[in-house]
C-alpha cells in the first residue's frame, strides 16, 4: 500500500493504487462516471462493501478526489467507513479493491464483508 494518502475531514483515504485503478475502470464507462463505495447489510460477517459506477452525486455524498479519480460515499455508509483506507491490491489471490476499516471488529477471509 502506498504511504501517501488523500485524506478528507472524515479520515477516509484513497491510495495512489486505488486512484489509478478507478481511472482505468472509469475510462471504459460514460464520461463523468465515478466510483461509489457503500455499505449494505449482508455478507458472511453482517455488513458488506459495495462498489458501483455512478454518474450522479447526491447532495449528502462525501466526494473524494485523488489524481483525477472520484469516489462517492453516501452519508449512511460514511458512518461505517469513517477512518478507512480504500486501496487496490494485485497479489497472488487476485486483483481487488480493499477497504482497511478501523471500525470493523472482524471481517471475512475475502475482505468483502465485516462486523462491528
Amino acid at each position: 500500500m502506498t504511504t501517501e494518502l488523500a485524506v478528507n475531514q472524515h479520515g477516509v483515504a484513497v491510495t495512489e493504487n486505488a486512484a489509478k485503478r478507478i481511472l482505468s475502470v472509469m475510462a471504459k464507462e460514460p464520461p463523468g462516471s465515478m466510483l461509489r463505495v457503500s455499505v449494505s447489510g449482508g455478507g458472511c460477517s453482517g455488513f458488506q462493501y459495495v462498489f458501483d459506477v455512478d454518474r450522479e452525486k447526491a447532495a449528502d455524498d462525501l466526494v473524494i478526489e485523488r489524481d483525477g479519480a472520484t469516489v462517492l460515499i453516501d452519508e449512511t455508509s460514511l458512518g461505517l467507513l469513517e477512518g478507512s483506507t480504500i486501496d487496490f491490491v494485485d497479489d497472488l489471490i487476485g486483483q481487488s479493491f480493499r477497504i482497511i476499516n478501523p471500525n470493523a471488529t472482524s471481517s471475512c477471509g475475502c475482505g468483502t464483508s465485516f462486523a462491528l
